[in-house]
C-alpha cells in the first residue's frame, strides 16, 4: 500500500516536515488540547464589538453591563483555560492566562457592583483593563513563540490591546460615538484574531491525534 499521502514519522517521534510535533512543546499542546477557550473569548469579543455598532444610541448604564458581561465571562473562560491546561504543563508556563482570567473577571465585578459610573470613569476602567491585558498577551505570546508559527500576530493582539488602552487613558474625553467606534472596533478586531487562533489550534491537535 502507497504510503505518500500518510506522514512519516521517525523512530524517536519526531514529526515529517511541515507538521508540528506537539510532545516537544507541551505549551502549545496544552492550548491545542483546550483550543475551544480562544475561540469562546473571541466569539464573546466579536459579539461585545458588534453589539456596540448595531447598537450606537446605547445608554452608559446598559454599555456598562455589557462590558461587565462580556470582561467577566471572558475571565471565567480564561481561567478555566489555564487550570485545566496546568494538567499538562508546568505551573508557570500558563500563569500569563490566568492573569488575563483574573483581570477580566475582576473588571467585570467591579462594573456590576459600581453600575452607576461616570463615562469618564468607565473609559478610563476600560482603558486600564487594556492596558493590563494586554501586556500579559504579549508575554503570553512570547512565551509561545519558540513553539507556534506567525506567533506575530498574537503578539500584535497583545499590542492592539495595549495601545488601545493607552488611547483610552491619554484621551479619556474624546467623543462618545468615537469612544464607542473604537472600542467596538478594538472588540471585533481581537476576536478575530482569538478565533483565528482557536481553528490553528484545533487543526494542530486533530493532526497530533490522527499521527
Amino acid at each position: 500500500m502507497s504510503t505518500e499521502n500518510k506522514p512519516v514519522h521517525s523512530s524517536s517521534g519526531a514529526a515529517a516536515p511541515g507538521q508540528i510535533n506537539l510532545s516537544t512543546r507541551p505549551l502549545l499542546r496544552a492550548m491545542a488540547d483546550n483550543w475551544w477557550v480562544a475561540l469562546v473569548r473571541g466569539l464573546f469579543a466579536i459579539l461585545f464589538g458588534v453589539l456596540t455598532f448595531v447598537w450606537p444610541g446605547i445608554s452608559l448604564l446598559s454599555l456598562v453591563i455589557l462590558f461587565g458581561v462580556y470582561s467577566l465571562m471572558d475571565g471565567v473562560v480564561a481561567i478555566y483555560g489555564a487550570i485545566t491546561g496546568r494538567k499538562e504543563v508546568s505551573r508557570s508556563s500558563l500563569w500569563w492566562l490566568l492573569f488575563v482570567g483574573i483581570t477580566g473577571v475582576a473588571a467585570g465585578i467591579v462594573t456590576f457592583v459600581y453600575p452607576q459610573v461616570t463615562a469618564l470613569v468607565l473609559v478610563i476602567f476600560i482603558g486600564a483593563w487594556a492596558l493590563v491585558r494586554g501586556i500579559f498577551e504579549i508575554i503570553g505570546a512570547v512565551r509561545l513563540r519558540k513553539e507556534i508559527d506567525h506567533e506575530w500576530l498574537l503578539i500584535f493582539a497583545g499590542f492592539l490591546s495595549v495601545i488601545f488602552g493607552l488611547v483610552l487613558l491619554l484621551k479619556p474625553g474624546a467623543g462618545a460615538l468615537a469612544l464607542l467606534w473604537l472600542i467596538g472596533g478594538y472588540a471585533i478586531a481581537f476576536g478575530v484574531i482569538l478565533v483565528w487562533l482557536a481553528f490553528r489550534l484545533r487543526k494542530l491537535a486533530r493532526n497530533a491525534h490522527d499521527g
